[in-house]
């Protein structure tokens, strides 16, 4: 009973707090999920599409829609590599590298709104938590 309740409610916040993302990077013409693409390229330019599934912990048909949407929005721009024409990069463009501190607060913001009322020590109490909860997963 308790574990149904605990995944409930993971998947309860999970949910909600998506929806919340999704409003609030709406204003900056992004979907959820793109934030994070461009974070992994905010990380290190230049990854591969493999590079950044594996990053992203997702399949290639759904890396390969975030970029070609980030591409049209001129986020972010393919090139072929320079010492293997086979394999493109994805690179940010100066409008993909700006939007780094605007999706940053809608982060900051969010991470508040969850942790409105959450002491210090609880809050490291629940990092640790989450922590083992993924290792847990991989």
């Amino acid at each position: 009973m308790l574990n149904d309740e605990i995944r409930e409610l993971l998947d309860k916040i999970s949910s909600k707090t998506r929806r919340n993302y999704n409003h609030l990077l709406h204003d900056l013409n992004l979907h959820a999920g793109q934030d994070n693409l461009l974070c992994k390229l905010w990380r290190k330019d230049g990854l591969t599409q493999v590079e950044l599934c594996d990053r992203l912990n997702c399949e290639a048909p759904t890396v390969t829609n975030m970029v070609k949407a980030l591409e049209k929005k001129g986020l972010i721009i393919r090139q072929k590599d320079p010492n293997d024409k086979r394999i493109s990069r994805i690179y940010l463009t100066d409008a993909g590298k700006q939007i780094e501190t605007p999706v940053s607060e809608v982060w900051s913001k969010q991470q508040e709104r969850l942790l409105t009322d959450i002491s210090l020590e609880e809050k490291m109490l629940f990092r640790r938590l989450l922590k083992q909860m993924e290792k847990n997963l991989f």
